[in-house]
Parts: C-alpha cells; sequence; structure tokens
C-alpha cells in the first residue's frame, strides 16, 4: 500500500497536506472524467487505505461521491464497516449524505480542503460531524490546501458555464 512519506519527524499538519496533495490527484481525475473535482483518501496509521473520486457521471449514481467511494473500499479493505481509527481527507466539505456516512462508519477524524457554503454539511450549513446527539463524534480540520480545491471546482464550473462549454 501507498503510504505519505513526509520526510522529517512526524508531523500532523505537514501529513494532512500530503495525505490532501493524494486527495487533489483524485479530484484532477474527476474533472479529466467530466464529473466535479471531488477526491478522497482514507488512511489508517500511515497506510493507505482507499482513494477515489466523484465518479456520478460515470456510472450515473447520484451517490457516486468521492467519500462514499472510499469509504466503501476502505471497508472493503478492512474487512467490515466500522472504520475506527481511520483519517478521511477530502477536498471539499462533505454534504449531508457524506457527512452522515462518515459519523456512520465511526472515521475519527475529517480533514477537508475547502469549505461548501452551498451543501456543506460540517461547518458551513450544518455540523453533523460533531453534533453530541448522534453516536459518534469526528474530530474536524478544515481549510488544508483550501485555495488548490477551489481553484479547481471553480476551474470546473468555469468551463461548463461557458456558452459552448
Amino acid at each position: 500500500m501507498d503510504t505519505w512519506q513526509g520526510g522529517g519527524p512526524p508531523d500532523r499538519d505537514r501529513d494532512d497536506a500530503g495525505w490532501m496533495d493524494l486527495a487533489l490527484e483524485e479530484a484532477r481525475a474527476a474533472a479529466e472524467e467530466g464529473d466535479v473535482p471531488v477526491g478522497a483518501v482514507v488512511v489508517r496509521a500511515g497506510q493507505l487505505l482507499a482513494r477515489a473520486h466523484n465518479r456520478r457521471e460515470a456510472l450515473g449514481d447520484p451517490t457516486a461521491h468521492a467519500e462514499i467511494l472510499a469509504l466503501s473500499a476502505a471497508a472493503r479493505v478492512l474487512g467490515g464497516w466500522r472504520l475506527a481509527g481511520t483519517t478521511v481527507y477530502v477536498t471539499l466539505e462533505p454534504c449531508p449524505m457524506c457527512a452522515g456516512a462518515l459519523v456512520l462508519a465511526r472515521v475519527e477524524r475529517l480533514v477537508f480542503g475547502a469549505a461548501d457554503p452551498k451543501s456543506g454539511a460540517v461547518v458551513s450549513l450544518y455540523r453533523l460531524g460533531d453534533d453530541a446527539r448522534l453516536n459518534h463524534r469526528l474530530q474536524i480540520v478544515g481549510g488544508v490546501r483550501a485555495a488548490e480545491a477551489s481553484a479547481l471546482l471553480k476551474q470546473f464550473f468555469q468551463v461548463r458555464r461557458r456558452p459552448n462549454g
């Protein structure tokens, strides 16, 4: 399996940025396939468990968000649905469906890039990841590589909004 080799002493911020770079690679792959550029990776103890990108267009599936696909792949690797001890890196703040899946999968930590003021469900519109009424809460870190993630999204939608785009 791939692991992030950041060099030097362990540094969570550097590791977060390195794993987010991998999620950004996935987001670029989504854009190349004509889907909204969102990428996700699932990591546990420095080991990459899964990586995925949005595939709604390719699969014709409204649930084929990067996070859902990455969670499913990680569950297959681990042999069960409980993803305790994992960190999910995603380039865009998760929507309600994906935030709910992160909670239900018992993900320990979420690191996201750009906030999503239109449908973000962990800090922008809702706080599903740390709602005390739910049976599990996530540690949440936002804004990691946010400028790069935002730029990918803006570029993607600018091309689609052109008259012949």
